[in-house]
């Protein structure tokens, strides 16, 4: 109850920035959500529409001394799959290699233990059977460690037979692309980055690895408050209540090993992906850092179906493939079917229909493009992590974006 008092009564107008008018809904409902925990940390929403951007706002804090910028990056987990997966297309656009020749072509190491037969397709779309990383690694420590993990991946054994079956590659992703990615090109990943997705659009944050230079532009999570300690012979507190989305995670009646495997490498907490250390691993599975404008315009590129400003990234062929539904059950460790295309997953909403696609980040951040109605969207922050489905303020930010969109295209809102 508290939480909707706090929605209804938040002050609408707690940001900064710029937004169109036909966004201005979308920028107050932004306000509400962000409002009662601006102390708690910040947040930053951009969304582009037929070619512009049409919102760019932000509020809340940095860190305990800063206030949020226009330009603030932040640590985004599982989005960056996202990101990776469109340099991945644009390397396929570009001729270094394609869908469905075996990964071990590119990278021969890759051949060991049954996986001779795996393709970037199967990988994009999460059927690879390499989904585990608790069994690989002895500590969290060793995923900051890139040519060792990409040692680890090649002698990796699939837990199942390749396109049989769908499990969510959580931290094996960004090993299993990235790696791949490398050995086609002769390239590191941070100079593909830079040569085939930061300098093109011309984005102001980008990175799988931030440098040294760019660390203090990362938003990290503020301390939490500490409580008083309670008198001798008080009762405990409770235990946190489980949210809506724990209570979906519970009822799917997944395995909770696959999920343990998946999700929660040994000795994680030992590791922390927003330690100086964390923050300049390559880890792009989990450790992307963006300005939510970097995260939208990629997104804008590809809401216009692979072209920006003259530029043609991605092939119309491959776009079409890319954006194609690879797998429609739910898969071994997410809750809920994700339409898995090749690196992305559908648009999660409140209800309104997409045909979009896009991926969101276990702290609920999330990025997204729906090319019927040439829009984009991307929601950083730096508060508390959520969960596996993100947060209501994703979905809840993701749905007020579309129905603005539609009430310009369309003249009405609606709520489907």
């Amino acid at each position: 109850m508290n939480k909707i008092k706090e929605y209804i009564f938040a002050n609408t107008e707690n940001y900064q920035g710029q937004t169109d008018e036909r966004f201005q809904d979308l920028a107050k409902q932004f306000s509400r959500m962000q409002d009662a925990r601006t102390d708690l940390g910040g947040a930053a929403l951009v969304v582009y529409f037929q070619g512009q951007k049409v919102v760019d706002i932000y509020t809340g804090k940095k860190s305990a001394t800063e206030n949020w910028q226009s330009d603030t990056l932040s640590v985004c987990y599982s989005t960056g799959k996202g990101v990776l997966s469109t340099l991945a297309h644009i390397l396929v656009s570009e001729g270094f290699l394609d869908y469905d020749t075996p990964v071990a072509q590119y990278w021969p190491d890759f051949a060991q233990n049954g996986k001779a037969k795996i393709t970037l397709r199967h990988i994009l779309s999460h059927q690879s059977g390499l989904y585990d990383i608790r069994n690989q690694i002895e500590t969290a420590l060793e995923m900051a460690d890139w040519s060792h993990m990409l040692e680890v991946i090649a002698k990796a054994k699939p837990h199942f037979e390749i396109a049989t079956d769908a499990a969510y590659q959580a931290l094996t992703f960004g090993w299993l692309v990235g790696g791949v990615l490398e050995k086609a090109t002769g390239k590191s990943l941070s100079d593909l980055m830079l040569q085939y997705l930061v300098q093109p659009l011309q984005l102001d944050g980008a990175y799988f690895g931030v440098t040294e230079f760019e660390l203090a532009r990362v938003a990290r999570p503020l301390a939490k408050l500490k409580t008083q300690p309670k008198p001798s012979g008080q009762a405990k507190p409770k235990p946190k209540k489980a949210s809506l989305f724990d209570k979906i995670v519970e009822w799917s009646g997944q395995n909770p090993q696959d999920f343990q495997d998946a999700m929660i490498p040994k000795g994680m907490k030992k590791f922390s992906f927003f330690s100086d250390e964390g923050l300049k691993a390559v880890i792009p599975a989990a450790n992307g850092v963006f300005t939510a404008d970097s995260l939208a315009k990629i997104y804008a590129m590809l809401a216009n179906a692979g072209e920006w400003k003259g530029q043609q990234l991605i092939r119309p062929d491959i776009f079409k493939n890319l954006s194609t539904i690879q797998y429609t059950q739910r898969d071994r460790i997410m809750p809920l079917p994700m339409y898995w295309r090749l690196g992305y997953h559908r648009v999660l909403t409140l209800g309104k229909s997409s045909k979009g696609f896009g991926h969101m980040g276990f702290n609920g951040s999330g990025a997204w493009c729906d090319r019927e109605r040439n829009l984009s969207f991307a929601y950083t922050h730096n508060f508390a992590t959520g969960s596996i489905t993100g947060d209501y303020r994703l979905w809840g930010l993701t749905q007020e974006t579309l129905r603005c969109a539609d009430a310009a295209l369309k003249g009405r809102k609606g709520w489907f």
